[in-house]
C-alpha cells in the first residue's frame, strides 16, 4: 500500500488505537428516524484509552496531592512544634509542597483534556476544573497561618517563611487554575463541525502543534510538522493525543483543504434579494417628487 503523503511531502500516519468511529455517533445532533420523529445523537465521549489515561493521571495526581498535604501536616505538627524551628527544613518543606501540588495539577488538568466534564452540571464543572487551585491552597494556607501563629519564632523568621509560603501558593495556585476549561459540549461541537465541513470525523495534527485541522494540505498543519509526520485520527483521537481544540483558521483551511460550498465560495460578495436590472435608470429628484 502506498505511503500517503501531504502536498508538501509530509507522511501523514494514522492515529494508533483507532477506536471511535470516523463518523457517526460522536456529535450531538438532531436527525430524524422513519417516523419523521427527531431523534438526538449521543454526546462526544472519550475513547476507551483515553479514559483508561485520564483515571491513571487523576490517581497519580491524587497521590501527590495526598503527599502534599501530608507534608503540610507533618510542617505544622513537628517542624513548628519545635523549640528551635529549623529554618531550612521549614523552607525546603514549603517548596516541596509546592512542587507535589504543581504536579498534581499538571497531570489533574491532563486528565481533564483527555476526558472532560459537562457545562451542564455546573458545579462538577467548576470543582472538576479547578480543583488543582483548591487542593493547593488547602496545601498551604493552614500552614501559612501557623507560622505567623508560632510563638517560638522571631518576626524576622515568621516574615521570610511566612513570605516565601505565600510566594510559593501564590504560584502554584495559579499554576492549577484551568484558565480555558475543556468541555463535553465543546468536543461535542468540534466534532459536528468537522462532519459538517470533511463530511465525515477526521483531522489532522503534528506532535509539535497544539490545534488540529481539518486536512493534511492545510498551510498550518505542515508549517507545524518538524518531523516530516502528520497525525490523522478522529476528534477525540486528537485530545487524546493532547491536542487542545480545533484549529480557528476553519474559513481559510476549508478553503486549502477544497471544502468550499457555493455558499462559502460567494459569501465575500454583497446579497441582494431583489436585484437591480442592468440598464435601470434611477428617478431624478424631480420625478421623485
Amino acid at each position: 500500500m502506498a505511503e500517503k503523503k501531504s502536498s508538501s511531502g509530509k507522511k501523514i500516519v494514522r492515529a494508533d488505537k483507532a477506536t471511535t468511529p470516523r463518523s457517526g455517533g460522536s456529535g450531538s445532533r438532531g436527525r430524524s428516524n422513519d417516523t419523521g420523529v427527531d431523534e438526538v445523537e449521543p454526546t462526544w465521549k472519550p475513547t476507551p484509552e483515553a479514559k483508561k489515561k485520564a483515571t491513571t493521571f487523576r490517581l497519580i495526581a491524587a497521590a501527590l496531592w495526598v503527599l502534599a498535604i501530608a507534608g503540610e501536616l507533618f510542617g505544622i505538627f513537628w517542624v513548628l512544634r519545635q523549640d528551635d524551628v529549623n529554618m531550612v527544613l521549614l523552607i525546603a518543606l514549603i517548596v516541596v509542597i509546592g512542587a507535589l501540588a504543581m504536579g498534581g495539577s499538571f497531570l489533574w488538568k491532563k486528565a481533564n483534556r483527555l476526558d472532560p466534564a459537562s457545562r451542564q452540571d455546573t458545579v462538577r464543572f467548576f470543582v472538576q476544573n479547578q480543583l488543582g487551585a483548591i487542593i493547593t491552597v488547602i496545601a498551604f494556607l493552614p500552614l501559612i497561618v501557623m507560622i505567623f501563629l508560632n510563638d517560638t519564632m522571631d518576626k524576622k523568621d515568621k516574615a521570610i517563611a511566612g513570605g516565601i509560603g505565600i510566594a510559593v501558593m501564590a504560584v502554584a495556585t495559579l499554576f492549577g487554575i484551568e484558565w480555558d476549561a475543556p468541555s463535553v459540549e465543546q468536543y461535542t461541537e468540534e466534532t459536528n463541525q468537522v462532519e459538517d465541513i470533511v463530511g465525515e470525523n477526521l483531522v489532522y495534527w503534528t506532535k509539535s502543534g497544539e490545534v488540529f485541522h481539518l486536512c493534511a494540505e492545510a498551510k498550518a498543519v505542515n508549517r507545524e510538522s518538524k518531523d516530516g509526520k502528520i497525525y490523522e485520527g478522529t476528534v477525540a483521537e486528537a485530545h487524546e493525543a493532547g491536542k487542545s481544540r480545533l484549529t480557528k483558521q476553519i474559513a481559510q483551511e476549508t478553503r486549502e483543504c477544497g471544502f468550499d460550498t457555493p455558499d462559502t465560495e460567494t459569501s465575500d460578495a454583497p446579497a441582494s434579494d431583489d436585484p437591480e436590472p442592468s440598464g435601470a435608470v434611477e428617478p431624478s429628484p424631480s420625478a421623485a417628487e
